[in-house]
């Protein structure tokens, strides 16, 4: 009598004395991922745990990793360009004050990044 994973097409291999079913996962293409991406990895795995088995199962780990990591990235640029506009960040102020314009400019990037992280990174 064949098991139900028989039946569905799988195979077994033997190793010493038992049978070792013959899984693979899909390959998952060759995705690039950033530090937004390693970020949501990490989360995945201590807070959702069952969300990222699912991933990892389905085969679709990276690409959710890389999407998250790109849009990221694109919500960051829109954010800090944004935010600078509306405190008068500008050219001007890096020419005349450039201390002045970093400090400013490392604010935006800090403020804009905890709105990326809790709405993209830890909130999905």
């Amino acid at each position: 009598m064949k098991s139900l994973f028989e039946e569905m097409g799988g195979t077994y291999r033997q190793v010493g004395d038992y049978l070792i079913p013959n899984l693979v996962l899909p390959n998952d293409g060759d995705y690039q991922i950033g530090k937004y991406g390693r970020m949501r990895r990490s989360y995945l795995k201590e807070h959702r745990k069952i969300l990222y088995t699912n991933y990892v199962m389905e085969g679709t780990l990276f690409k959710h990793l890389s999407e998250i990591d790109q849009a990221c990235n694109e919500s960051m640029e829109i954010i800090v360009l944004a935010m600078a506009k509306q405190e008068g960040v500008t050219e001007a102020l890096k020419a005349a004050d450039q201390m002045e314009w970093v400090r400013r400019m490392n604010s935006i990037r800090n403020r804009a990044e905890e709105i990326v992280l809790h709405e993209l990174v830890y909130d999905q």
